[in-house]
């Protein structure tokens, strides 16, 4: 039995608020911040400003984006 199905087995043994707190906790260390992606992404965002500033794109307006989806 592998150390991932020994924690679910423990875990099932919780009471359902334990259970909430545990999910909770396992969920909130999944969104820690990679500092390498946050700087790709702000330097992104600057691009696409730019980029939008020099005409080079155009906004598209939110009412758009949704019909593409309904």
């Amino acid at each position: 039995m592998t150390t991932t199905d020994n924690v679910f087995k423990e875990a099932l043994t919780l009471r359902p608020s334990e259970k909430a707190q545990l999910i909770d906790k396992l969920l909130s260390s999944l969104d820690k911040s990679d500092k390498e992606i946050d700087k790709l992404w702000a330097n992104e965002a600057e691009d696409r400003i730019d980029a939008y500033d020099q005409g080079k794109i155009k906004a598209i307006s939110l009412e758009n984006v949704l019909q593409k989806y309904r």
